[in-house]
């Protein structure tokens, strides 16, 4: 499953949705909103086009690394210091396949993916970051 919404992340009801009783492994990731010095962050989507390409990666994901299931969740709107921002979570046969895999997810979506990330800071009102979709 792939999604991208303003609800906050269900990392519970992900892990639970990529169980398999051929998996020996389940890996998550978790990317929260981090304290640099922000008041929060904006987080917009082009939402069709980046949907096919959270697809795209996640079919790659699963055929490279022989995953049994992979789920991603992205959100959007304005996020607090320390809420959740994506989460991946992959289960395969074996441990090692299901960290590539969720890496390799990650990466991917960061240079491909049309999501973009703007920190808000009470001195200069925000900016874009970079290396997300652009």
């Amino acid at each position: 499953m792939i999604e991208i919404g303003e609800e906050e992340i269900s990392l519970d009801r992900m892990i639970q949705r990529v169980r398999r009783n051929e998996a020996g492994a389940v890996v998550s990731f978790l990317g929260t909103v981090r304290d640099d010095g922000i008041l929060g962050m904006e987080v917009e989507a082009f939402r069709d086009p980046a949907l096919s390409e959270m697809e795209a990666i996640r079919q790659e994901a699963m055929s490279r690394f022989s995953l049994t299931a992979a789920e991603v969740s992205h959100r959007t709107g304005r996020l607090a210091v320390g809420e959740s921002i994506l989460a991946i979570v992959c289960s395969a046969a074996h441990r090692e396949e299901a960290f590539s895999g969720c890496r390799y997810i990650l990466e991917e979506l960061k240079a491909r993916a049309p999501l973009w990330k703007k920190e808000i800071s009470s001195d200069s009102g925000g900016h874009w970051v970079e290396g997300h979709g652009r």
